[in-house]
């Protein structure tokens, strides 16, 4: 995507809703300028352009895998923000930041129907995140937060639809942007197991919470 002029209706309608998510909300941080549409517009159009190289194609009637993208991109969003809307320092962090195993637990669309992965995971549409990091959630739930565990299964639903939500949104909506810095930072410097850490931090901090409603 050479042309510095991208357009946001080169976008999906889902990423256009998120390019104004995002762009309010550095407005709101003070971290991006009137223009910055037009900059994240240009990151994410590249991001998805280099991201096809590295996909197979898949035969599959799932809706998850009729499309290249994979709905919108938070972890490049959010990297656009810490850069204080500059599309090229975020281009040049996220292609150092591909080569490094971390960016396939952060970058969700890192391993969207990638060929790095085995043909029967992608057929399979789950993405590792899921069956990685909030399957060791669910079990660290199991034995250090058993009420939580509890109540999760009380309601219906489990801890790792949770997590995956999280973890896909970068806890945008759920943490303040200082803390959603500081999670990017430590899973990045200390490692991806930091991620499982981070969501059983946030399950006990909102244990009691959980535990009010599963009463209700």
């Amino acid at each position: 995507a050479m042309d510095t002029d991208v357009k946001k209706e080169n976008l999906s309608s889902v990423q256009q809703l998120g390019v104004e998510m995002t762009v309010r909300y550095g407005k709101y941080l003070n971290l991006l300028k009137e223009d910055a549409e037009n900059g994240l517009c240009f990151v994410l159009m590249n991001c998805e352009e280099f991201l096809k190289q590295q996909q197979r194609t898949v035969v599959s009637s799932l809706c998850c895998l009729q499309e290249h993208n994979s709905g919108y991109d938070w972890f490049a969003s959010s990297i656009f923000l810490m850069m204080s809307g500059d599309r090229e320092k975020t281009l040049m962090f996220l292609l150092q930041f591909s080569r490094l195993l971390v960016s396939a637990f952060l970058w969700l669309p890192r391993l969207h129907l990638s060929m790095h992965l085995p043909v029967t995971t992608v057929e399979y549409g789950i993405h590792p995140v899921y069956f990685c990091s909030a399957h060791h959630v669910e079990m660290l739930l199991k034995a250090e937060l058993p009420l939580v565990c509890s109540g999760f299964h009380m309601a219906g639903f489990t801890p790792s639809q949770i997590c995956l939500q999280w973890i896909t949104q970068c806890f945008w909506n759920y943490m303040d942007w200082s803390e959603i810095c500081h999670y990017i930072a430590i899973c990045i410097f200390l490692g991806p197991d930091y991620q499982i850490y981070m969501c059983m931090s946030v399950f006990r901090h909102l244990q009691q919470d959980i535990m009010k409603h599963t009463e209700a």
